[in-house]
């Protein structure tokens, strides 16, 4: 077991105070003590985060790396801290606004994963509850002042927002209104939670108001943030820097040879120059393919999810016994989105995936979902960052639990998508189509959201000129079969979020170029390549930026690191 150092100190002691800065993160992690509060989301709360950072990077600039897991730790500070100062000094914290990540979306979400077993459970859900108006001014203190500035949210961000918002202001569709309706509680507590509940739902309603009789007149037309803005998102969300235009051009080319894999698999289910829609067809009349009702789709996720992990351990991977619990749920709101949510660091809270089904969807097709239990799962993220959190014989607290860069994590399950494939576990058409989908919504995404936000050119076939919302929906509804209004607010998503959709197709891109890189270094010194040794070492070291993944998995340093794993990790397997 490593010794803790000096350094390892500097990035627990930042875990810790980060916790204590903001309650939602700590709840996220499982850092107990903070689940009462909802915290401060006041330009004062950002200038502390500054602060923190500030005073962090400066320790680490002072102290001395005493091995090389230091010096990853270092490098990777550097980069997310350093990197999160150039956000602040651009004052991005005052336009936080959008339909999927921001507070307004925050404030509700966290409430999902806190337990609701007890009554002194439902008593902690009500102290945070009724925090939340002071969160919620914090926060409109903050977009005040990005509408003083000058720095405002488009306009369709401010108008579907405050879509979102009155619905937490309706009884009918408001959790706050509806808090513990079911459980069996005191009526003081009761009390609590319906005074908390109104407070919040009053918040929501200033929310919605602020953002149509503010904001909204003063908010742009334009989606675009530009090339500037952009930059930074790319960097922060894929975790390295990349040519951002010759990333638009793969992403033209990597959307077509999708197609044309894709068009080979639908050829076989529906017969040559069918389309997607009639392979989904054919494949939606199988009742062998179809699921009823979410209790269905729980077992199923499941039963597939714990197929994954028992084929999967000690022959491609090896799994933590702590990592090979799996739980899959049916999310309380109903936005459509499936997620991962981590393990707390002693998994007692294990690691969770999120199915969240839109109001009157009673019907479920596997044949285009199993990819997406591989993508949240094992050996997607719940492999992944189970492997991190497990990991506590290296890695300090922030890097097991805080550092997440999109491009590796979301990088990463794509990948594994394909790694499934390429196992031989989609190896039925059906299955292999619904990854193939999956992979080209996110090719179409590099091209839609960097095409919108640079103002690239758009080609002829969506009208030529700059790219636009328009032509961007008719770029998902040529390539995307999703149901039209979940992919409305998809493409809402993409046109808020800037950079962060592209980071999984171009992390995925990197993570494969990684594992070239390191397969041809290994041949060139006469050496096989192990690509379960390759895989222990990269999850091993928790999430990073992908810049500094590479070093450590291309480098000399790494290469010695692949050498040094037990032999039952170095052989292949089968």
């Amino acid at each position: 077991m490593r010794t803790p150092t000096a350094i390892d100190a500097i990035a627990d002691e930042y875990t810790r105070s980060l916790a204590e800065l903001s309650p939602v993160t700590a709840t996220y992690l499982g850092i107990r003590g903070y689940d009462h509060l909802m915290g401060d989301y006041s330009p004062d709360a950002s200038a502390a985060y500054a602060d923190l950072n500030r005073a962090t990077l400066a320790r680490l600039d002072a102290a001395v790396p005493a091995d090389e897991t230091d010096r990853v730790t270092v490098a990777a500070m550097r980069d997310r801290l350093g990197l999160d100062l150039e956000l602040f000094d651009a004052r991005e914290y005052t336009a936080d606004l959008n339909v999927i990540a921001s507070p307004s979306q925050g404030f509700r979400d966290i409430l999902d994963l806190m337990p609701t077993e007890t009554h002194d459970d439902w008593s902690t859900i009500a102290q945070r509850v009724a925090s939340l108006p002071a969160a919620m001014d914090g926060y409109l203190a903050c977009l005040r002042e990005g509408l003083a500035s000058g720095l405002v949210p488009a306009r369709l961000q401010a108008d579907e927002v405050a879509k979102q918002a009155d619905k937490q202001t309706d009884p009918a569709t408001s959790t706050f209104l509806t808090l513990g309706k079911d459980a069996d509680l005191p009526a003081s507590l009761r009390a609590d939670l319906d005074a908390a509940g109104a407070a919040a739902a009053a918040s929501y309603a200033k929310l919605a108001s602020f953002l149509r009789d503010e904001l909204a007149p003063a908010a742009s037309e334009t989606d675009a943030v530009g090339r500037e803005r952009y930059g930074r998102f790319s960097r922060l969300y894929v975790g390295a820097a990349v040519d951002l235009d010759e990333t638009y051009e793969w992403g033209l080319e990597e959307l077509a040879r999708i197609v044309a894999e894709q068009n080979a698999v639908i050829a076989r289910i529906a017969g040559p120059g069918k389309t997607v829609q009639d392979a989904a067809s054919v494949l939606d009349a199988d009742p062998a393919r179809i699921l009823h009702g979410t209790d269905a789709l729980k077992a199923w996720m499941q039963t597939t999810s714990d197929a994954a992990v028992a084929a999967l351990n000690g022959t491609h991977f090896d799994i933590s016994p702590q990592a090979q619990k799996l739980e899959c749920m049916i999310a309380p709101s109903a936005s459509g989105g499936i997620y991962y949510t981590g393990p707390t660091d002693d998994f007692s809270r294990p690691g969770r995936m999120w199915w969240s089904v839109p109001e009157g969807v009673t019907e479920f097709s596997t044949w285009n979902e199993k990819t997406t239990v591989y993508h949240e799962g094992v050996p997607g993220h719940h492999l992944q960052i189970s492997a991190a959190v497990a990991n506590k014989d290296d890695l300090n607290m922030w890097r097991r639990l805080v550092c997440w860069t999109s491009g590796h994590g979301e990088g990463w399950a794509l990948y594994a998508e394909r790694l499934m494939d390429e196992f031989g576990f989609l190896a039925d058409d059906g299955d292999r189509l619904g990854m193939l989908d999956a992979q080209r919504l996110r090719a179409t995404r590099v091209v839609l959201d960097l095409g919108v936000h640079l103002g690239k050119p758009a080609p002829a076939r969506y009208g030529g000129g700059v790219w636009d919302a328009a032509k961007a929906w008719d770029l998902l509804t040529d390539n995307v079969t999703m149901e039209r209004t979940m992919l409305r607010f998809e493409l809402n998503r993409y046109l808020g979020w800037p950079g962060q959709a592209p980071s999984y197709k171009i992390g995925q891109r990197i993570w494969e170029q990684i594992r070239a890189d390191a397969a041809a270094a290994a041949s060139a010194r006469g050496e096989s390549f192990s690509l379960r040794a390759f895989h222990s070492r990269a999850l091993n070291l928790g999430s990073l930026p992908l810049d500094v993944l590479r070093e450590q998995l291309t480098s000399s340093q790494g290469f010695d690191k692949l050498s040094q794993l037990p032999s039952r990790r170095r052989v292949e397997a089968p």
